[in-house]
């Protein structure tokens, strides 16, 4: 499987704040909010990862991250020239997924929950094993903002729906979506919404026509923000705050993963940390290897 975040969009929830600068690389607590989806990849051990990107912001996600090896993982980007909906990314990064299925997620999203590396492992292995698509649903006050999701008495999905101005549900579609090879050629045949976009809902209303879309809710074990607005942007910057402060274990590093899953060194994590060794960053991924040595 390979993954594709979508990181490009123009933020203008975020205004005036993202008019200079693309919202992904903006902090979430101590990290670019961009580490954040891409953890989550990292934790289900996926190496082959394409962002979507605004042609503005191309250079500055190459310093950021290069072409993965530093991480031990392989990198490309594709331009998206405007923000033409969700479903358009798929079609973008039709010549990187190629074949395979993948892991779909949106850059600006933020999720938490001690089971969610488990819950995330068994939607990929459903789909690898049974193809389809494997959604998330999170309860919310405000549904008309999201896709929304309706079930019958016993669980079954029987529509999705697209910022409806009368939602038939509180739970809301969440921004990660695991796909089998039949997404590319959905996104393609995607017509237009009311707000000129290519919908992401649309994909999922054809998999849930063919029988083939599953619905997974996360519970109160989860956290989820769709840090997009002011309000959930500084929500998910306090929330991240508080679990570091009191576990003292970091969300969302990228380099402890990196290193957790083998893929470098112990040696190289020492040098990713040495010019980061005076922020509490830095000393973190220092005492890993210290930790590691103890034990």
């Amino acid at each position: 499987m390979k993954a594709v975040i979508l990181a490009g969009g123009s933020g203008t929830r975020l205004y005036p704040v993202t008019i200079s600068i693309n919202k992904h690389f903006l902090p979430i607590y101590n990290k670019p909010m961009i580490y954040y989806p891409l953890s989550l990849v990292m934790l289900l051990g996926i190496k082959d990862v394409m962002f979507i990107v605004n042609p503005e912001d191309l250079d500055s996600f190459k310093k950021l991250f290069n072409d993965g090896s530093q991480l031990g993982m392989n990198f490309h980007y594709k331009i998206q020239s405007k923000p033409n909906g969700l479903a358009e990314g798929l079609i973008l990064a039709e010549d990187f997924i190629k074949d395979d299925n993948v892991f779909y997620l949106l850059g600006d999203n933020v999720f938490f929950g001690h089971d969610l590396p488990k819950v995330l492992k068994e939607a990929k292995e459903d789909v690898e094993k049974n193809g389809g698509a494997y959604v998330f649903g999170y309860y919310v006050k405000d549904p008309e903002r999201f896709g929304v999701i309706e079930f019958d008495e016993i669980g079954n999905v029987l529509s999705i729906e697209e910022k409806p101005k009368k939602p038939k549900s509180n739970y809301a579609a969440v921004g990660m979506y695991f796909y089998d090879k039949k997404a590319v050629d959905y996104a393609k045949s995607v017509k237009p919404s009311e707000r000129g976009e290519l919908e992401i809902t649309s994909v999922n209303e054809m998999y849930l026509k063919d029988k083939k879309l599953k619905v997974k809710l996360l519970g109160r074990g989860f956290a989820w923000f769709d840090a997009g607005t002011h309000d959930s942007f500084l929500e998910a910057g306090e929330f991240v705050a508080t679990i570091e402060k009191r576990t003292g274990l970091m969300i969302g590093c990228i380099e402890e993963i990196a290193y957790n899953n083998g893929w470098i060194s112990k040696e190289h994590l020492l040098k990713l940390a040495q010019p980061l060794k005076k922020t509490e960053y830095g000393k973190y991924l220092l005492s890993l290897v210290k930790d590691h040595e103890r034990s």
